[in-house]
């Protein structure tokens, strides 16, 4: 049986080779696209996607995020980008480096 991973901000997410991020010209969204299975982006999911890279942890993903939207405290940044990638990890579309 497969050990979930439950992320924090030390871990250094990435996509696992069967799972590509892609911006969707029909849809106008970024998706990310697997074997069977779509997930379609928001546009703040598609922010927060594009700095998954596999070299950047979770924590400098949302202190670049922090930059970006400085009306938003970091705790809550924090919290909607763990919120968000925890389900992809759950489903094993995210994977810790």
């Amino acid at each position: 049986m497969t050990k979930l991973l439950t992320l924090n901000e030390n871990h250094v997410p990435k996509f696992p080779r069967h799972a590509k991020l892609r911006y969707d010209q029909a849809r106008k969204k970024w998706i990310i696209n697997a074997p069977e299975r779509v997930f379609e982006l928001d546009e703040i999911a598609g922010e927060v996607i594009q700095l998954v890279n596999g070299k950047s942890s979770i924590a400098q993903i949302i202190d670049q995020l922090t930059n970006k939207f400085s009306g938003a405290p970091r705790e809550q940044i924090s919290k909607d980008v763990i919120g968000m990638l925890q389900p992809l990890a759950d489903k094993g579309f995210v994977i810790n480096e």
